[in-house]
């Protein structure tokens, strides 16, 4: 698979991810991680910004794809193979970019800054 379909399934495993993590039939554990990757992919805020030279990008290219696959992983293949087809048509335009999905990111620059800050100190 090249790099190409690659990112073209991933523009339909997020979405089928986000139905996944609403489903009864998804192990808790699974729904935790699903969250926590659908916030991830459809915050506006990188956890390392695009910006950062070679850095910014790893989050893009390796950080991203890792969480939605380990998610993946962790929902049974019958649940996530209905999931795929319901996301098909889901977000035709992109994924959405909602600012409250960066809250999570935010949280955690604002914990680092405060570390750094106290170690400081």
């Amino acid at each position: 698979m090249n790099l190409k379909e690659r990112a073209k399934k991933l523009k339909t495993d997020i979405p089928a991810v986000f139905i996944a993590m609403k489903k009864k039939e998804t192990p808790v554990g699974a729904k935790i991680i699903a969250g926590l990757t659908v916030a991830y992919a459809l915050s506006p805020i990188d956890l390392i910004p695009d910006f950062v030279p070679v850095l910014g990008y790893i989050d893009d290219i390796i950080l991203l794809p890792a969480l939605v696959t380990l998610t993946i992983r962790m929902i049974p293949a019958d649940v996530f193979d209905v999931c795929r087809k319901e996301a098909e048509g889901l977000w035709p335009a992109g994924k959405p970019r909602k600012w409250y999905y960066a809250l999570p990111i935010v949280a955690v620059w604002l914990l680092i800054i405060f570390l750094v800050v106290k170690a400081i100190w």
